[in-house]
């Protein structure tokens, strides 16, 4: 990706503030920087670019909001779930004992990972809050290993731009891009409020993206897989929630 200077954003600013005409020169200035998201065609494409490429300019480092201890949500909380599947229900029903995290596809060093794997890498908490396009949301204390660690231990190769995250329901999956999976506060999450992730919080791992709305923060994951283009996953829009309608990038 080119560096691209201040002076030049501000200029796109004002372009796209021209409306539809300026959406269009967003759009051409985020492709020559390589600030593409992969829903970015069709009518939504150059509103979705320009928010994606901005937010990449301004917010690459920026951390979302942690809170004090005092401000964790009291139970119960929003937007529990039943068990995926009843071969998921065989696994709880065996401590999990036989899960496993797989990290595969553009890897030097592809993994299958167990519950104990994980707890033996380096460790991070957060209390971070889970925010719903919907409206709702509910503040937590999460643990769990950074992404970037468990990416370490696999090496992702070099022309890698995005980390597909999939979910024990194949139908449930999303993806990232490197400045997310690299970003200090992306966890894997096996742990909530001082315990065991909760099943019907996504245990016994979820991802947790705090700089992106709640839908990015993928349940029961249980596949990582390093890409370089989202073809072949999917409609290629990059997660299953474009093709239900929403955008892939949610940055908050």
């Amino acid at each position: 990706m080119k560096p691209i200077s201040r002076r030049t954003l501000i200029t796109t600013g004002v372009a796209a503030a021209a409306g539809a005409s300026g959406l269009a020169v967003a759009d051409r200035m985020a492709r020559r920087y390589g600030l593409i998201p992969p829903d970015c065609h069709g009518i939504y494409g150059p509103g979705e670019t320009l928010t994606y490429a901005a937010q990449r300019v301004l917010t690459t480092h920026s951390l979302a909001r942690e809170f004090p201890r005092s401000m964790i949500s009291k139970a119960p909380f929003a937007n529990p779930t039943a068990p995926p599947t009843d071969g998921f229900k065989r696994l709880q029903a065996g401590g999990f004992s036989d899960w496993r995290l797989v990290v595969d596809g553009m890897v030097a060093r592809p993994l299958s990972l167990s519950l104990a794997d994980l707890r033996s890498l380096p460790v991070s908490t957060q209390i971070t809050e889970v925010a719903c396009e919907e409206g709702w949301s509910y503040v937590a204390e999460w643990i769990g290993n950074p992404l970037a660690h468990v990416l370490k231990e696999a090496g992702p190769l070099p022309q890698v731009r995005y980390m597909v995250y999939s979910s024990f329901d194949p139908e449930w999956w999303d993806s990232i891009d490197m400045a997310d999976a690299l970003h200090p506060q992306t966890l894997l999450t096996w742990g909530m409020n001082d315990g065991e992730l909760p099943v019907s919080f996504g245990g016994p791992l979820r991802m947790r993206v705090p700089r992106q709305l709640g839908y990015k923060s993928v349940k029961y994951v249980v596949r990582l897989t390093a890409t370089d283009s989202m073809k072949g996953f999917g409609k290629g829009l990059g997660s299953a929630s474009p093709e239900g309608g929403y955008a892939w990038y949610a940055g908050i």
